[in-house]
């Protein structure tokens, strides 16, 4: 049989790969996949170990589960009404930190973005800003906030605006990194200013995109607000720990109802509004 020389100059067999050729390839992927398994199933055991996961204790504590079940039916349909309004506080929670972490993300985006920041100490100073305010749940701010301006829902609403600008700065940073430079060059170089630049090529290359994204963040803010609650924030979730503190199940099993239809609502909305401004 023909020996023939393959592209690195090895010989082989009938043309045949070497070590180096697509056979070698197909035997280093092949040990790669097999070594990502098994780190994939070494690193699911420990975890398993860590959780000190007792899948066990579900099957013997289930008569637990459904007699709150059990008790929290039918639904305290009487409380509708007064609940109306940790509805309302719920809803703008979400929305005053969806708008005001909007209004701060936005100009700290523009600093964070290497293609259009004015400087680079102002870049890597919103760069540190924008990672703070990210790195610190919400759940802390709003702690932070309780402490400075007492219960109630205003620090829910500043907890979700601070940690807003974290999440947004930085998906903002990114589309106006990814945007079409095209459009900012050829209005540079008729002479235009930056302010004419941003308002004309920066603006409108990104204005979809960015709506898209502070849609989205409000359906994770108004999810936040639930949990916000819990510490005194207002809202449902003020109503929902309070109803189970007391052992009314049947309330909450009510305010469980409303907050999943809010939930939903909210995010149906928030996707037919994404879809007409992208």
């Amino acid at each position: 049989m023909s020996r023939v020389l393959d592209a690195r100059g090895r010989s082989g067999p009938g043309g045949a790969s070497g070590p180096g050729g697509p056979g070698g390839s197909s035997s280093a992927r092949t040990a790669w996949s097999v070594f990502a398994a098994l780190a994939a199933a070494a690193l699911f055991v420990q975890s398993w170990l860590v959780v000190q996961a007792r899948p066990q204790d579900l099957v013997t504590g289930a008569h637990g589960m459904a007699d709150i079940i059990s008790r929290s039916l039918p639904p305290a349909f009487d409380q509708f009404v007064p609940n109306l309004w940790p509805v309302l506080e719920t809803i703008d929670l979400a929305i005053f930190g969806t708008v005001f972490g909007v209004l701060l993300a936005f100009p700290l985006a523009i600093l964070a973005a290497a293609n259009v920041t004015p400087a680079r100490p102002l870049y890597f100073a919103s760069r540190a800003l924008i990672g703070i305010t990210r790195a610190v749940p919400d759940l802390v701010w709003a702690l932070l906030f309780v402490t400075a301006v007492g219960l109630g829902p205003f620090p829910g609403a500043l907890a979700l605006a601070v940690h807003s600008v974290g999440m947004l700065g930085r998906l903002f940073a990114e589309v106006i990194e990814d945007m079409d430079m095209g459009p900012v060059e050829a209005l540079t170089l008729t002479g235009a200013g930056r302010l004419q630049v941003f308002s004309h090529a920066v603006v409108p290359g990104v204005l979809p995109s960015l709506l898209g994204i502070s849609l989205f963040r409000f359906d994770e803010n108004l999810r936040s607000s639930l949990v916000l609650g819990f510490i005194g924030a207002g809202g449902i979730g003020f109503q929902l720990l309070t109803a189970m503190n007391l052992f009314q199940y049947q309330t909450v099993s009510l305010l469980l109802i409303i907050t999943f239809v809010l939930v939903a609502g909210a995010e149906r909305i928030s996707a037919f509004l994404r879809n007409k401004v992208t």
